[in-house]
Formats: structure tokens, C-alpha cells, sequence
């Protein structure tokens, strides 16, 4: 498939997962830990408008920062596409005469810097896919051609650190690529939830994971033997919390596995913490989560011995 071809086709799929946004799913979660539904979309647009210049031959330092910031205003899905349909009129235009474009890191064939959005049109589409409940499927044509593509850049990318680290996959072509991009096919936004509430703890922000709960969440401790303390109501819970915090010395919980199946979830952690006299202390265990609605509603916690 020749890459004007290639990038339209991504293109297309990208405007149609694109079409079934809701107004409500703007700020949802995405397979991209950082961003909501809108910033992952205002990226794509930023890489479609960005594809006019660059293709006519100015600079990065010509454009500026004339790209920066929102560029999807009021009405997002319209300015995405409108970003997007400039790009394919561009791209038709241009890659014909081949040369060279200025990407920030040299000079590049402009076929190559084509396929490079195309791949990311491809991989965001299934984000945004994953992100707002829509059809997943990839297509079977558009995933050959990329891995093919990708699989001689793969570590670039990730030494650059484009993607993350390489997912587990199944034989599934699909599912294959996305691991290489560094994502799991398996996706829900309940592993988003478990991924900022996890990284909450770590850094002790009781309001980021209070905001993460259920108003009638429940907690049970890992103290006193054997069956530790059940708390009961978010008021309570968020009390709990800043005792724990406030009364160890240099507290931190660091995430050593986690995995989501239906509306239960595994986090497995290390707790660490300073004694009085200065030397360090640390604990093993496990928290048993129920999830819902994308809000942890239970934390039932477990230590090793």
C-alpha cells in the first residue's frame, strides 16, 4: 500500500472513532496515563495541523509556538477534523514530489515522517477507541502495514521515549502491535483508575486518591491482627488516610503489580517508611479492590507475615 493510501486510510478511522465522542467523555480516562479524552485528541490535531507547514518546507522555529496549547476550542470534534482533512489535502499534494521535511530531531523523508503520523493516527484511534467504549477492531490491512514498518523502529521509539515498555501479547496481530506500542489490549478505563490511585498513594496525596473513591467507600486496615479495622464512608476513610500519612515518617508506597478483572482489582505494593531512630522500615502486601463506575468503592488491605 503505498502511504498516501496508508495515511488516509488511518485517517478515516481515526474521524470515525472520532464521530462517536460524547459530550460527556471529553475528560475520560485514556490508555495514555496523562491525558483525557481531549488532550489525546488535541495531540492528533496538533499533529495534523502541524503536517501543513512542515510539508511545505518551513521549520519548527518558523512555526513556533503557534501549535502550542489547545487547539480544539469550543467544539473539538469539529476542529479535530478539520485539523485532519487539511493533513490528507496536504499530504495528497506533496508526497508525490517526495524531499525532505524538518523534524526536531534533522532532517526526514517525507514518505517517512507520512507513515510516522499514519502509525499514530492508527494507535490513538484504538485510545480513543478504548477510552470512550467504541469499536476497538483494528484493520487487518493498516495493522500489516504498520508493523511491518514499525518493527525496525520499535526501540527507537521507545528509547526516545515515544511508547513504554513492550506489553505481553497474544498471536492476534492487532493485540501484537499495540503491545509493541506499549499498550494493553485489554484496556479499561478501570486500569486508568487503578494507575492514578496507585501513584497517589506513592506520593501520599490524600486528596488525589480521596478524589479516586466512592463517597461510601470502604477500607479495611492491615492492623491490629487478625482482621485489622473496617472503615466505613469517604469522611472516615479520608481520616484514616491522613493519620497514616501524617504519623509515619517519610511514608511511601511503591506499586510492585496490579491487574483489573471485571469490577475487582489486584495492586500489590511495598510500603516503606523511616523508624524514630532513623533506619528504614518496610512492609509487603496486597490490596483487594472493588471498582465502580470508575472510582474505587472498596480497599481491603493484606501484609505478608
Amino acid at each position: 500500500m503505498d502511504v498516501m493510501t496508508l495515511h488516509q486510510r488511518t485517517v478515516a478511522e481515526w474521524t470515525a472513532r472520532l464521530a462517536e465522542v460524547r459530550d460527556d467523555q471529553w475528560d475520560a480516562v485514556t490508555p495514555c496515563t496523562e491525558w483525557t479524552v481531549r488532550d489525546l485528541v488535541n495531540h492528533v490535531a496538533g499533529e495534523d495541523r502541524w503536517m501543513v507547514p512542515l510539508l511545505r518546507g518551513r521549520t519548527i522555529d518558523d512555526v513556533g509556538d503557534s501549535l502550542d496549547g489547545d487547539l480544539l476550542g469550543t467544539e473539538p470534534a469539529a476542529a479535530a477534523r478539520t485539523a485532519a482533512g487539511d493533513a490528507v489535502a496536504e499530504v495528497v499534494a506533496r508526497v508525490p514530489d517526495g524531499g525532505k521535511v524538518h523534524l526536531s530531531y534533522g532532517d526526514e523523508a517525507v514518505e517517512e515522517y507520512v507513515m510516522q503520523v499514519a502509525a499514530d493516527h492508527l494507535i490513538h484511534g484504538w485510545d480513543l477507541a478504548a477510552a470512550t467504549g467504541g469499536d476497538t477492531r483494528l484493520d487487518a490491512t493498516l495493522v500489516a502495514e504498520v508493523s511491518r514498518w514499525f518493527v525496525d523502529r520499535e526501540e527507537l521509539y521507545r528509547a526516545g521515549g515515544a511508547i513504554g515498555p513492550r506489553q505481553s501479547a497474544a498471536d492476534d496481530p492487532g493485540v501484537a502491535l499495540l503491545a509493541a506500542f506499549g499498550r494493553d489490549a485489554g484496556w479499561t478505563p478501570d486500569h486508568a483508575t487503578l494507575a492514578r490511585f496507585s501513584a497517589a498513594f506513592g506520593r501520599g496525596d490524600v486528596d488525589e486518591v480521596m478524589r479516586l473513591m466512592t463517597e461510601d467507600c470502604v477500607f479495611e486496615s492491615t492492623s491490629p491482627a487478625p482482621d485489622g479495622v473496617r472503615v466505613e464512608g469517604a469522611a472516615a476513610v479520608r481520616a484514616t488516610f491522613e493519620e497514616l500519612f501524617g504519623s509515619t515518617r517519610d511514608a511511601t508506597f511503591a506499586a510492585e503489580e496490579s491487574f483489573v478483572a471485571g469490577d475487582r482489582a489486584v495492586l500489590r505494593w511495598r510500603f516503606s517508611w523511616s523508624e524514630a531512630d532513623g533506619l528504614p522500615g518496610q512492609v509487603r502486601g496486597v490490596d483487594v479492590l472493588r471498582l465502580r463506575n470508575g472510582l474505587v468503592a472498596e480497599k481491603l488491605s493484606y501484609v505478608k507475615g
